[in-house]
């Protein structure tokens, strides 16, 4: 007679811990950080998915990922912002 083995709950099944991110140290703001780590965690996301998500007003959005862009953290392509 063959034992019986019962399916894995997902308490038993090794979860793989996924990288640390970490952010450069020119990003100083706790805002700025905010949203690098945002998007570190997201991909490439909008500027909705970004004001919705992080609770921000588009214009303090805009200051944030300006200044992030101009030092060459953040990119934008088709609409949407990625980590350089």
């Amino acid at each position: 007679m063959q034992a019986q083995t019962r399916p894995e709950t997902p308490s038993e099944t090794p979860t793989e811990t996924p990288p640390m991110t970490r952010v450069p140290d020119e990003v100083t703001s706790p805002r700025g950080k905010l949203v690098y780590l945002y998007l570190a965690t997201h991909g490439a996301v909008t500027e909705d998915d970004l004001c919705e998500s992080l609770g921000m007003k588009r214009i303090s959005l805009y200051s944030i990922v300006k200044t992030l862009r101009t030092d060459g953290h953040v990119e934008k392509a088709d609409g949407r912002y990625t980590l350089a």
